[in-house]
């Protein structure tokens, strides 16, 4: 079954990921893309600055930009992906939800909100059963879904299959590529032959995300994982792809060999996004790497590697594609989930 989607945030970064990825896709079909009213009446081709590295997907570029307003959308819309500056996103959102549209968002707001699951479907599908909760509480025929941060959905993965040894304590520290910021984040005189040691509000977001993303769901509330996480995030100039050190400390003793184990055994998810190994780990103590193993998998796998003991647990390398597997991909594979468990 083919269902028809719309882009709100079109013209953006992630926006023309999400078009990328959504024009080929053999469940979803593009039927509505949004912008803001400067854009809104213009065909797509004209008011998105297109930067993919792929030509702009012929059957949407003549498609003409609505605004980003639930009366703007066409009725037989089932599901709305959002990729919203999370300003807007706080404004308009919930209007959509409330309008009858499921939205599967990767703007920031609401991630943290008890009834907004936020889901990584290979790690914590479960927890979309708050979508009852939502919908009993605010009142709404539709439903709002996030994807996490791109840097927590970098690390989660690999920590959700390391949990089994009873995850007590992480400590990580990213090298995060440009294309996180946007086009317009950080300009080359700040960033060419230089690293940048702090992000906004980066380092808050891992250490929150993380602990929902790994928690529990009783059918009527979720619970915290009770680790302790902490990060420190780092801007450094590679176009694509989030490097992550993590130490990771558990209440059983786990060794490289069941380490690796564990992350490469960690069990995929039958939707058509979700690679299978989720989490590659190489032998190779020199990777991942950025610029060799980010477009893994069509840019949907988690690399790791470097895996080695410590006094207090393993230390271990981890890789994604921050603008695929961490921004767009992770939208479409939640679209993905919703559509296969009936809330379209």
């Amino acid at each position: 079954m083919t269902h028809t989607v719309g882009v709100l945030g079109a013209t953006g970064a992630v926006g023309q990921r999400l078009v990328q990825l959504l024009d080929p896709h053999p469940e979803f079909e593009i039927g509505c893309l949004t912008a803001s009213s400067e854009s809104a009446g213009r065909p797509y081709r004209d008011a998105a600055k297109w930067r993919i590295p792929t030509p702009i997907p012929e059957d949407v570029a003549d498609l003409t930009v609505k605004e980003t307003d639930p009366e703007a959308v066409p009725d037989d819309v089932d599901m709305l992906f959002s990729s919203l500056p999370s300003s807007v996103g706080e404004r308009v959102e919930s209007g959509f939800a409330e309008a009858g549209y499921v939205v599967s968002s990767n703007s920031s707001n609401q991630r943290m909100a008890p009834d907004v699951p936020l889901v990584i479907p290979e790690v914590n599908a479960d927890h979309l059963g708050l979508l009852e909760v939502q919908r009993d509480e605010r009142g709404w025929d539709g439903a709002l879904v996030k994807n996490p941060n791109c840097s927590t959905i970098t690390m989660v993965p690999t920590l959700a299959a390391l949990d089994e040894f009873g995850l007590s304590r992480v400590h990580v520290a990213t090298l995060q590529a440009v294309s996180g910021a946007g086009y317009d984040g950080v300009t080359s005189m700040e960033i060419i032959d230089n690293a940048i040691p702090h992000i906004g509000g980066e380092e808050e977001k891992m250490e929150s995300e993380s602990r929902k993303l790994l928690g529990s769901f009783d059918g009527a509330e979720l619970s915290m994982h009770g680790a302790t996480v902490s990060a420190s995030c780092n801007r450094i100039p590679t176009l694509d792809g989030h490097l992550e050190n993590v130490w990771a400390e558990t209440d059983e003793e786990a060794s490289v060999e069941d380490a690796i184990e564990a992350m490469e055994e960690y069990e995929a998810i039958d939707l058509p996004s979700s690679p299978d190994p989720l989490i590659e780990v190489f032998e190779d103590p020199g990777r991942p790497q950025p610029r060799l193993d980010r477009e893994r998998e069509n840019g949907m796998q988690i690399s790791a590697g470097g895996v080695r003991e410590t006094e207090t647990g393993l230390q271990y390398n981890c890789l994604a594609h921050n603008t695929l597997r961490g921004a767009a991909g992770a939208s479409v594979l939640n679209g993905e989930l919703l559509a296969k468990e009936g809330y379209l």
